[in-house]
């Protein structure tokens, strides 16, 4: 999509003039905006690993036989 094409299509959406649009100064955005280089962060798997217990863990006690 051209400058131009973007103009007349976001002014035909808004109402607006071309000419208002185009000096608002809009731009096409990159083909993925979110594709930062980075992997996702699996918060559930983080949470799980800082989880510390308060209570030290309980032993069973065996009774003899």
């Amino acid at each position: 999509m051209t400058q131009n094409e973007l103009n007349r299509a976001v002014a035909c959406a808004t109402g607006e003039s071309v000419s208002e649009i185009s000096s608002r100064g809009f731009s096409p955005l990159p083909d993925d905006p979110y594709d930062c280089g980075m992997e996702p962060i699996d918060w559930d798997w983080l949470e799980q690993s800082r989880n510390v217990s308060v209570l030290p863990a309980r032993s069973v006690a065996r009774i003899p036989r």
